[in-house]
């Protein structure tokens, strides 16, 4: 396993308690105290996966939430909200949360939570640096550059990404992308591929609607040039 997990949390004894129940899962652990750490650590270090408070000192969970988006890391992020508070769920996905756990936690849902997101997460395998023209990406960071400036893409559409990468000059139909990215069966019926890749075109090619990189093959799917 060896995931690494960043935890930002300020209260002591959950730290330690929720650190020692996941690091006996297998996973190795860092911790920040308030969200200004929290930031430092998720821009500069390379993380699997983020959970993250919302009360938190100096810079709250939602804005810790939305900077390192703005950053343009990818890294799936789990939050921890207040019993009850259905306001508190919706503005962290909105901000780019991937998931949300209501405090108190049962420990077996919120493990289950993480083995989800890990599982939906880019692998941190291969060779980590590949530039396209003026896109930088930085799978092992989760990382996305344009002329030096980050982008900021979801965890979906980071995943989908590297799968392009991986598959590069290859012709991929929507059956064959749903099943590997999605994990949905074959002959299931949406326009999610479609959507996704349209909102890829928006942030990385220089003419959405003239693209190179995705570029569509009619009647079977899409092939990245990059």
């Amino acid at each position: 396993m060896n995931e690494n997990i960043l935890l930002v949390e300020d209260e002591e004894a959950l730290q330690m308690t929720l650190g020692d129940r996941l690091r006996n899962e297998g996973y190795a652990v860092d911790f920040a105290a308030d969200g200004d750490q929290g930031f430092d650590k998720a821009t500069h270090l390379a993380f699997d996966l983020i959970i993250l408070d919302i009360m938190l000192p100096h810079r709250n969970g939602f804005d810790l939430c939305r900077d390192i988006r703005m950053a343009g890391l990818a890294t799936p992020i789990l939050m921890l909200t207040a019993r009850g508070q259905t306001s508190e769920k919706v503005v962290g996905l909105k901000l780019g949360a991937d998931d949300y756990v209501t405090k108190p936690f049962d420990t077996l849902e919120l493990m289950a939570r993480i083995e989800a997101l890990l599982r939906r997460a880019p692998t941190r395998t291969g060779q980590g640096l590949h530039q396209f023209g003026s896109i930088r990406v930085d799978i092992r960071g989760t990382q996305v550059l344009r002329e030096g400036k980050p982008i900021y893409l979801s965890s979906r559409e980071f995943q989908l990404l590297r799968y392009f990468i991986e598959h590069r000059g290859a012709t991929l139909s929507r059956d064959e992308i749903l099943r590997d990215v999605w994990g949905y069966e074959v002959g299931t019926y949406t326009r999610t591929v479609d959507v996704h890749v349209a909102s890829l075109r928006q942030k990385l090619e220089n003419s959405p609607k003239k693209p190179t990189l995705i570029v569509t093959v009619p009647g079977i799917g899409y092939r990245f040039q990059g």
